[in-house]
């Protein structure tokens, strides 16, 4: 997060002095910057043999990103963000609040967005809304001894834990400042729709609803 902030930081210090933004059909843009993942988790409980409200709930993450967009008209843009894979921290809570790290994660989001930019082509600043799939992919999970102590496991035989991958919708809202030669700032707030299942080595499952909203911001170039 303190990335991101920074980013922000140096993003805003440089507006200024913006040239002709020329947003329009056939552009094709780039940018590079970084992106934080922040999930809002609501949990269920972990199925028997469990305590009851044996609950887990995922941490943020932020990551390098960045994206490429493509205007096909003066208004209606492609975007496809990038990024490296986020990793999250799950742990305890309800019950097992205390019990801190149960696992680890890395998950990839991948989205492709239809937006629509208000605004004439050579405008300074472009407000946008997007939406689109996104495939998120949860891989390379990793339990700790915490969770084998709560379900039975040992050090010869931990248990683990796999994720579900999903394709859910995602809906964004942004904006772009114009700035010299060509280049602009982009920021964004996306929010995924996301509900996945964590399933247990013990043949227990989770189910957790973690719509997590995103906040991007970037520095770019037309071409």
């Amino acid at each position: 997060m303190k990335t991101l902030q920074k980013l922000t930081l140096l993003a805003l210090a440089t507006l200024g002095a913006a040239a002709v933004h020329a947003q329009s059909a056939g552009t094709l843009m780039g940018r590079i910057g970084a992106t934080n993942i922040s999930p809002s988790v609501t949990s269920g409980d972990l199925s028997a043999p469990a305590f009851a409200g044996t609950k887990g709930d995922v941490g943020s993450a932020s990551q390098i990103s960045g994206g490429v967009t493509y205007m096909m008209t003066d208004n209606i843009a492609v975007d496809l963000p990038l990024a490296l894979p986020f990793k999250h921290n799950i742990v305890g809570a309800g019950a097992i609040g205390g019990v801190g790290k149960l696992a680890e994660t890395k998950a990839l989001p991948v989205t492709l967005l239809v937006q629509y930019r208000f605004g004439d082509a050579k405008a300074d600043i472009r407000p946008y809304l997007g939406a689109g799939p996104t495939y998120a992919r949860f891989f390379k999970t990793r339990t700790t001894a915490a969770l084998s102590a709560l379900t039975g496991g040992t050090p010869a035989t931990p248990t683990t834990m796999s994720i579900e991958s999903k394709l859910v919708p995602t809906i964004q809202a942004g904006v772009s400042f114009a700035l010299k030669d060509g280049w602009f700032i982009d920021a964004m707030v996306a929010k995924t729709f996301l509900e996945t299942r964590s399933t247990l080595s013990t043949g227990q499952t989770l189910d957790m609803k973690l719509n997590p909203t995103s906040f991007s911001i970037g520095v770019g170039r037309r071409f």
